[in-house]
């Protein structure tokens, strides 16, 4: 038995945390499975439907971006300084880690719906993705959902200025605002475009559905930096948080222009992206932006 107690002693507390990751993604595909009357794996083993595999591939990575934004929070961080042994705060971690990655799950789950009919507000998502396997559509619910992750996990992230309460209502408060940023900025990439962004997506574009969920991801990584901040006081903290909304904004409209421009000169990405439908510059384009966002997260 002592022999038993030393070898946990010194099993790395990191491989808990990966074995938990692994429990909350399968947790999550019950819980979605459960809740919906589709047949998931038979739409993605049987019917080969890619729209439904990418829907389903960006809500598990949404999980997982909860689970790692409840996992690295800098008032938990130094218990995984060790790396080694077990103790009673560590075990109350692993439960609140756990907690966490329930409560994503839920917020996901009904996010999800929410934010399908505030971003893809003209048609029916459902009889999309399952009546015409529609790639497009599957490619902009993965963006969500991703984007949704990430929003989530910023929330989770920083200090609420030492109080429980003030901790859980400024964590409410900006992922709601986090939220409406991201249905504005599909209001906005709809502005900002030559085309229909809606109408080329339900017409089987999945060209512009893989742009506009990369254009979502990256606005996505943009909040995750604007919300990761400790809460100081609601002024500051909202005025650092439209600053971040506004640079993100500028920022990605700008690398479109710089794609269309230097990227690609002599190409119209509009263009090629509607009319001729294509998925490698829909690919560059979405690689820029979610890069570029990346970048901007860490340099800043």
């Amino acid at each position: 038995m002592e022999a038993l107690i030393d070898s946990l002693t010194f099993f790395p507390r990191g491989l808990v945390y990966v074995v938990l990751g692994v429990v909350v993604v399968l947790l999550a595909k019950l819980v979605r499975s459960a809740i919906t009357t589709l047949k998931e794996d038979e739409e993605v083993v049987q019917k080969q439907n890619l729209a439904e595999s990418l829907r389903l591939s960006g809500y598990l990575l949404g999980v997982v971006l909860v689970f790692v934004g409840a996992v690295y929070q800098p008032a938990h961080l130094a218990l995984l300084d060790p790396g080694l042994g077990f103790d009673a705060e560590f075990g109350v971690d692993v439960l609140r880690v756990f907690l966490y990655s329930l409560g994503g799950i839920v917020a996901l789950n009904i996010l999800r719906l929410v934010m399908d009919k505030l971003v893809l507000y003209k048609f029916n998502v459902e009889k999309e993705i399952v009546e015409d396997r529609n790639v497009g559509t599957g490619a902009a619910e993965f963006g969500i959902s991703v984007a949704t992750g990430l929003m989530i996990a910023g929330s989770l992230t920083g200090s609420g200025g030492g109080s429980e309460v003030l901790e859980a209502v400024s964590t409410l408060v900006f992922l709601g605002l986090g939220l409406v940023v991201l249905v504005l900025f599909a209001l906005f990439y709809e502005l900002t475009t030559s085309f229909d962004v809606h109408d080329e997506i339900e017409k089987d574009n999945a060209a512009v559905g893989v742009a506009f969920g990369g254009n979502l991801i990256a606005i996505g990584l943009v909040m995750l930096k604007a919300l990761s901040g400790d809460f100081v006081s609601w002024q500051a903290s909202i005025t650092e948080f439209v600053v971040f909304a506004i640079i993100g904004f500028v920022l990605l409209y700008i690398l479109r222009l710089i794609v269309d421009l230097l990227l690609l000169p002599g190409v119209k990405v509009a263009q090629q992206m509607s009319e001729g439908r294509n998925l490698g510059v829909a690919l560059l384009e979405s690689t820029v932006v979610i890069s570029s966002s990346l970048i901007l997260f860490f340099a800043i």
